[in-house]
């Protein structure tokens, strides 16, 4: 084109010719522009089009990745408060022990009788009670006996 230009300015006597060079060469520069407009619209959607698969596609991944990273970081959290409530457990246990352990050892100092003292006072109560029962039984009917003979003599 630049060629073109060269030959016509040097070989042209006139401007006549010149201006018809020039607007022909202005109306091919012009519809150019028009087709490269219309080849990047068209091309323009083409790679809009591709974009927005790819961008789906990469949102799905993520989504993905995402969900997985919520599962093992929710995983390793219950993990963790199991962990924790075992420990809190175990101390609360063993604090409990040391506790019942220092108020049995002060109720022992007091005198106050231990919950297995007194079961077995609560025992030899009940079979002293049969004792007595027994005993009790026995001599009124040896005191009906001997108020039966003496009434009979």
């Amino acid at each position: 084109m630049v060629k073109r230009f060269k030959d016509l300015a040097a070989g042209v006597a006139s401007d006549g010719h010149l201006a018809k060079a020039v607007r022909d060469s202005a109306q091919q520069i012009w519809l150019a522009g028009l087709g490269a407009f219309s080849k990047a619209q068209e091309e323009g959607q083409k790679v809009f089009n591709v974009l927005v698969k790819e961008g789906t596609s990469i949102q799905k991944r993520t989504m993905k990745m995402s969900e997985e990273k919520i599962d093992e970081v929710t995983s390793k959290v219950a993990q963790v408060a199991g962990d924790v409530q075992k420990q809190a457990s175990g101390t609360w246990d063993k604090l409990e022990t040391v506790f019942e352990q220092r108020v049995e050892r002060a109720m022992a100092r007091l005198g106050v009788p231990t919950q297995r003292e007194i079961s077995t006072l609560k025992k030899r109560v009940e079979e002293l009670t049969a004792q007595v029962k027994q005993l009790g039984g026995t001599r009124a009917r040896a005191a009906k006996k001997r108020e039966g003979k003496s009434t009979s003599t």
